[in-house]
């Protein structure tokens, strides 16, 4: 996967609502930002300004990474993961989510808040050279169903799946936001049902918890669960020639310790092919999110 830094410049400011930042960039540079292909559930990174406005100089090549883990950390910026939401016209898309209470919010959502038209940041993303698929997990292969399930940070990548699937796609969809007020509006196949599910003062994942009926039982670790049917973050056995086959795909993102709570119940408890999931840990309450 060879992703490269390009310099952008906040082009326009939308808020969706209460939750949801629309974020259009625009900079010379994205002409050469490159997906061949749905864009679907495609991961970027921001690196957003230090404390003092500054922004690291990085290599326009695949050692970007090294290089920025390199520096000082007053002098790297903070890096965040987005996916991207629209691509057209040397215009990048992103919808953030601005988790602004204490214990939820970072460095990212705080800059995203106060952000002004013009103000610089880098995004990591696919550029010509880079294979399509580096940074997509939704691969549903010959699934006759499919289930997207999350929380808000989570809504983007879906929103994004739902405009690239087939016309004839069936499946269902559950997503959990702060409130009614944050419901979008999502062009899903006439086949795929869309249910929102409030949380208003209960704890992250309750709603989908109860919507599933399982049991929550929590997660003491501080690993972000990421679990395809080609990586596992915990180090399991993975069998990357096993490909999804017929019956339901699940594609589930959020917050880690929902994700892993999720996990348990449909793989270890209803066995469910691992082949057939993607769990993601998109964030982690209590934890700064970075590479």
């Amino acid at each position: 996967m060879t992703f490269q830094p390009f310099t952008v410049r906040v082009h326009s400011l939308e808020r969706l609502t209460p939750t949801f930042l629309r974020l259009v960039l625009s900079g010379d540079t994205l002409h050469d930002f490159t997906i061949n292909g749905p864009i679907l559930d495609q991961r970027i990174k921001f690196i957003i300004p230090t404390a003092s406005g500054n922004l690291p100089t990085l290599p326009t090549d695949g050692t970007w990474f090294d290089y920025w883990r390199g520096l000082p950390e007053d002098e790297r910026g903070h890096i965040r993961t987005y996916s991207v939401r629209e691509l057209q016209d040397n215009l990048l898309t992103v919808d953030v989510v601005l988790h602004l209470k204490e214990g939820e919010s970072g460095p990212a959502a705080t800059w995203a808040a106060n952000a002004e038209i013009g103000d610089e940041l880098i995004v990591i993303g696919p550029g010509p050279e880079s294979q399509y698929g580096g940074g997509i997990e939704f691969f549903p292969g010959r699934a006759t169903e499919v289930r997207l399930i999350g929380d808000e940070t989570a809504v983007p990548a879906v929103a994004r799946i739902l405009e690239d699937l087939p016309a004839d796609a069936r499946g269902e969809v559950l997503l959990e936001v702060p409130a009614a007020e944050d419901h979008l509006p999502l062009q899903a196949p006439p086949g795929i049902r869309v249910t929102w599910l409030d949380r208003n003062d209960e704890p992250f994942g309750a709603p989908l918890t109860r919507h599933l009926h399982i049991a929550l039982d929590g997660d003491d670790t501080d690993e972000v669960t990421w679990e395809t049917p080609t990586f596992s973050a915990a180090g399991e056995p993975v069998d990357v020639d096993k490909q999804p086959g017929e019956g339901i795909y699940y594609w589930i993102a959020g917050e880690s310790g929902v994700v892993t709570a999720l996990r348990r119940h449909l793989v270890k408890e209803r066995g469910i092919p691992r082949h057939q999931v993607c769990f993601m840990g998109y964030w982690k309450v209590g934890v700064p999110m970075g590479t």
